[in-house]
């Protein structure tokens, strides 16, 4: 069965999940983990995504972000793309890290927001990477210490949930903790990962309810809410799919993108798929990957393949700063 599309929107609430490929160690050491999290917090500074849980684990990754702007594609492949181009070149290996594509659920905040940051907080403790409470406190590669307050992260977004516990941070905090210990036997919760009617109706109980009063309901993969939330997300996305087809943009192909990179720019466009680098050459082939990417829908694998490059170099393109005059070629197409 093909995947599905994606779903997303500014302030969409997605939790995020990262895998190692063939259960690999998605982190060998704390360098690694610290190169992961310095970005996920220029991410968070930039105002890409606001971040309300994270936690890394020795084989994935979990994080609970709100995005704003910028669409969670792009926030993951700034992520992503340097995360493992730095951990190929620091263990001295090639190929994939991440298994298959990361997967991300489009979250209802009310009543989901913070089970899920309780949840994705607790995965260290579940995962015996810690072996109490005292030491998920001061873990340092997870957010629950910054809402604690154990250990600073300042890009962070403590002081919105934090609000939700108590009027001053010292009870704020008592009771996030007390949340935090309630959750412990509960265990892992197959709800929050796991698919289709048993997430989008919000757990077993849901669903044998449903099923016993023979409700009519819809269910979504890729959505983690209840029955209306799940209806309205998915009109959204119809409507939304509907207008961007009605917008006419030419589906243009690799090759006549070439062509319009070429005149534009002034570089023949054999030289584009050449192994030469002027400063030319690399202008020129920014603005394509850019303009491929991030604008006509094109795979970084696909132009990539075009150009007899690698994956890694054109997504590095197309997620550098935006080329000056890109919007100008774009509608000159």
């Amino acid at each position: 069965m093909p995947r599905q599309a994606r779903l997303d929107a500014p302030e969409t609430l997605h939790h995020v999940m990262v895998r190692g490929i063939e259960r690999t160690a998605l982190f060998r050491d704390d360098i690694d983990r610290a190169d992961f999290v310095a970005r996920l917090a220029t991410l968070a500074a930039q105002g890409a995504w606001t971040v309300y849980a994270w936690a890394l684990l020795p084989n994935h990754a979990h994080l609970l972000v709100r995005t704003a702007a910028v669409p969670l594609a792009t926030s993951m492949r700034r992520l992503l793309t340097g995360y493992v181009v730095n951990f190929n070149r620091r263990h001295r290996r090639v190929g994939h890290l991440v298994q298959n594509r990361y997967k991300s659920i489009v979250v209802e905040a009310e009543p989901y927001l913070l089970e899920l940051v309780r949840y994705l907080h607790l995965n260290p403790l579940r995962a015996k990477v810690v072996p109490d409470l005292r030491a998920l406190a001061r873990y340092p590669w997870s957010g629950h210490g910054a809402l604690l307050g154990t250990v600073p992260r300042p890009w962070q977004a403590t002081g919105e949930l934090l609000a939700q516990f108590g009027p001053t941070r010292a009870r704020a905090r008592r009771a996030y903790r007390a949340f935090v210990a309630a959750g412990i036997p509960q265990g892992r919760r197959p709800a929050f990962q796991g698919g289709g009617l048993l997430r989008s109706a919000g757990g077993w109980a849901a669903v044998r309810a449903l099923r016993q009063h023979r409700t009519p309901t819809v269910a979504d993969a890729r959505i983690l809410g209840r029955g209306a939330f799940v209806e309205h997300l998915l009109r959204e996305a119809a409507a939304h799919e509907k207008a961007t087809l009605r917008l006419g943009r030419p589906v243009l192909g690799l090759a006549p993108l070439v062509q319009r990179v070429a005149a534009h720019t002034g570089v023949p466009a054999a030289d584009l798929r050449a192994g030469r680098r002027t400063r030319a050459l690399v202008h020129a082939r920014r603005l394509l990957c850019q303009a491929a990417v991030k604008h006509l829908g094109h795979s970084g694998a696909a132009v990539a393949r075009y150009l007899g490059v690698t994956t890694s170099s054109v997504n590095r393109l197309a997620v550098s700063p935006e080329m000056p005059g890109l919007k100008k070629f774009l509608n000159a197409l």
